[in-house]
């Protein structure tokens, strides 16, 4: 894995590059969980480089140079995700992928973005301002729904195909929010699944945190990703 420093807006912003040894023609953007690019969120860019993607992981945390913070650090991982709402997100993954058309040669209809936690919400958030994305995939989002940040009232502005992965258990994304989630993106005529998990809570399929992981769940919800960017991006190749 490489590391690449893009301008944004609001300064330099480093983005973690896996390349494929194979290259497919598609890209994904992964976009992290409130603990920043650490090792979980570059070996899942590292998983699509070995299906042939070039993944791109971004540092959104690069207004305030954070990095990475622990799994123990919750309260900070909080503080920070805060901070960036659709006027910091929309502008950074905007750049990346402009960057991956314009410097990879990946068109944007054949570019993904991958989200987790945090990232979920971020994933769910660029989507409604790119037209012509490829596919957007939302694992665990909270704060989609309702909450300072929430975007589901830009739902008819998402032109992509969109995955949403939920755990029942998940108590930052409760059932109300699933159904209005499924509500708003039914009514915009929106190209989606959202599957929501038994026995899953929050950040369900990070590996990285076992007492949170759920094997079933995170096997079903990554088979479903690779089936559905497998599909989407070569409809839209």
């Amino acid at each position: 894995m490489t590391a690449t420093t893009l301008a944004t807006p609001d300064g330099p912003m480093d983005v973690h590059v896996a390349r494929p040894a194979e290259p497919n023609g598609r890209a994904v953007v992964v976009l992290q969980e409130a603990f920043g690019v650490n090792a979980h969120i570059r070996d899942i860019a590292r998983r699509f480089a070995d299906r042939g993607y070039l993944a791109l992981a971004p540092d959104l945390f690069h207004r305030t140079g954070t990095g990475v913070i622990g799994y123990d650090q919750h309260a900070e991982g909080m503080k920070l995700i805060g901070a960036l709402g659709p006027d910091q997100i929309v502008p950074d993954v905007r750049t990346v992928l402009d960057h991956v058309a314009k410097d990879e040669g990946v068109a944007l209809a054949d570019t993904a973005i991958v989200g987790f936690c945090f990232g979920g919400r971020a994933a769910f958030t660029a989507a409604t301002a790119a037209p012509g994305l490829g596919a957007a995939v939302v694992f665990y989002g909270p704060g989609i729904a309702a909450g300072p940040h929430a975007v589901l009232d830009r739902a008819a502005s998402i032109t992509a195909p969109l995955l949403l992965h939920v755990g029942a258990e998940d108590p930052t994304i409760p059932a109300e929010h699933v159904k209005a989630i499924d509500e708003a993106l039914t009514a915009a005529g929106t190209d989606y699944e959202q599957f929501v998990y038994g026995d899953a809570g929050h950040a369900f399929a990070c590996d990285a945190r076992p007492a949170m992981y759920r094997a079933t769940a995170a096997d079903a919800a990554w088979e479903r990703t690779h089936a559905f960017l497998a599909e989407r991006l070569a409809v839209r190749r």
